[in-house]
């Protein structure tokens, strides 16, 4: 990506090598591969550094803006917060502030971060039970007893359920909400602690029960 330079004012942001006409001079696409950087400079053509992009998860971006670096031989791209995605259900209105329904006259309503992250985590621990149901089935159709390990881990994929969930709800800031969904590291890459979110029980002494 490049920048048109005009005057010391940046003129047009360049996201793909084009034919340019620079000063009545028309220039093949070529220029912005085969030119060294000196000679893009010369004629008002800058390299642009991306601005680092927020998480779109958590975070509503502002677009990005581009400025001329204090050197001179590059343009600085800036991605701000414009606000945090709400952590709380919105009921939506219309235009007058009146409630939006939906065809069944229901009020509409955008779920928040904290609602989204509790469907998750119901959908995980769904997949993660549902694997067992044959034995269930079994147990419920030919009395087969199911084994003792089965019956703890679908406890403890429970347990985990809910304290994920009060976890969730314990987040009454953007921050901790992120800190909840971080991974830890050691300084060697290696994890040190993962995400709250993410705790859930070890199912590997029991994969060989999975259907």
């Amino acid at each position: 990506m490049w920048a048109l330079i005009k005057d010391n004012k940046i003129e047009e942001i360049i996201r793909f090598p084009k034919t340019m006409i620079i000063d009545d001079v028309t220039h093949s696409r070529k220029i912005f591969t085969a030119w060294t950087a000196a000679e893009k400079k010369a004629v008002g053509i800058l390299p642009v550094t991306p601005g680092t992009k927020l998480d779109d998860k958590y975070y509503i971006s502002n677009n990005e803006t581009y400025a001329i670096a204090s050197d001179g031989n590059s343009v600085v791209g800036t991605i701000t917060k414009a606000k945090n995605k709400s952590l709380t259900d919105t009921n939506e209105v219309n235009e007058d502030g009146s409630k939006l329904l939906d065809e069944k006259g229901n009020q509409v309503v955008t779920p928040g971060l904290r609602t989204i992250a509790k469907q998750k985590a119901a959908t995980t621990a769904h997949g993660m039970l549902s694997r067992f149901s044959w034995l269930i089935e079994r147990k419920i159709t030919a009395d087969v007893a199911i084994p003792s390990e089965i019956t703890d881990f679908m406890k403890s994929v429970r347990d985990a359920h809910k304290s994920i969930c009060d976890e969730i709800d314990a987040c009454n800031s953007m921050t901790k909400f992120v800190a909840a969904h971080t991974d830890e590291y050691n300084e060697d890459n290696t994890l040190k602690t993962i995400a709250k979110v993410n705790d859930w029980p070890d199912d590997y002494d029991i994969k060989s029960y999975y259907r």
